[in-house]
C-alpha cells in the first residue's frame, strides 16, 4: 500500500561510507525508473557506541534520511549496507530495529525487497552479508527477490555480483567505481523489483 500523496515508489534505503553503497543505489533507481517505477533514495544517520550521532536532519550530501512513513509507504524495498564483519552496519541495524509498529501493522507484507552491500575484500563476507540483510524482510512478510542467472553479468563478473543480490568488491584501495559487470546486476535488480511492484499493484497477499 502507497501514500495517498504519493505514486508508488521503490525505497531505495542504504548505508554508505565510501561511496560505493551509494553507487549501486544509483544504479538500482536507474534500473527501477527504466522499468518505470519511480526511485526514492534515501539513507540513515551513522551511530555512536552510545547513541544517536547528533546530525543535522538533512545529510550535508547524498539522500535524505528516511522516515518510517516512507518505509510504510513504498511499492518495495531494496535494502543496502557496507559488509561489517559479514552483516549489515550497525546504523542501517539500527533503523531496521526502529520498524515494530511497522511489522504489527503489517505494512511491508506482501512487497518485494532486495538486498545489496559493498566490500573491501573479493571473500569479505557479501554473501553472509546479504542473506542476513534478508532475514528481518522476511519477518516483514515481504517478497525478497534476487537477481537470475539469465542476467549474464552474473557469469561474467571477476569482482561483485552475485544471484543473492549486488554487490561491490572496494579492493585495497578502497575504490568505488563500479565494474560493468556490477553496475549489470544492480540495475536488473531494479527492473526486476519495479516490474514486480507494478504486477503485484494492491493485489498483495
Amino acid at each position: 500500500m502507497t501514500t495517498a500523496t504519493h505514486p508508488p515508489y521503490l525505497l531505495i534505503l542504504y548505508y554508505s561510507r565510501t561511496d560505493s553503497v551509494r553507487g549501486l543505489a544509483r544504479q538500482i533507481a536507474r534500473g527501477s525508473e527504466d522499468a518505470g517505477l519511480e526511485a526514492m533514495l534515501r539513507t540513515v544517520p551513522p551511530v555512536s557506541a552510545d547513541c544517536v550521532a547528533s546530525l543535522p536532519s538533512v545529510p550535508e550530501r547524498g539522500a535524505p534520511y528516511c522516515t518510517t512513513e516512507e518505509l510504510s509507504g513504498c511499492a518495495a524495498l531494496a535494502l543496502g549496507s557496507p559488509t561489517r564483519f559479514g552483516n549489515m552496519a550497525a546504523p542501517l541495524k539500527h533503523f531496521i530495529d526502529q520498524t515494530s509498529e511497522q511489522w504489527m501493522a503489517g505494512t511491508l507484507i506482501g512487497k518485494p525487497a532486495g538486498v545489496f552491500t559493498s566490500s573491501t575484500s573479493l571473500h569479505g563476507g557479501q554473501e553472509s552479508t546479504l542473506l542476513s540483510m534478508m532475514v528481518p524482510l522476511l519477518h516483514h512478510g515481504m517478497l525478497i527477490t534476487g537477481v537470475p542467472y539469465s542476467e549474464k553479468a552474473l557469469l561474467q563478473t571477476t569482482t561483485g555480483g552475485t544471484p543473492y543480490g549486488p554487490s561491490h568488491v572496494a579492493g585495497i584501495d578502497n575504490s568505488n567505481v563500479l565494474s560493468d559487470p556490477e553496475i549489470a546486476v544492480a540495475r536488473r535488480l531494479g527492473r526486476r523489483l519495479a516490474s514486480i511492484a507494478l504486477a503485484l499493484g494492491d493485489s498483495r497477499c
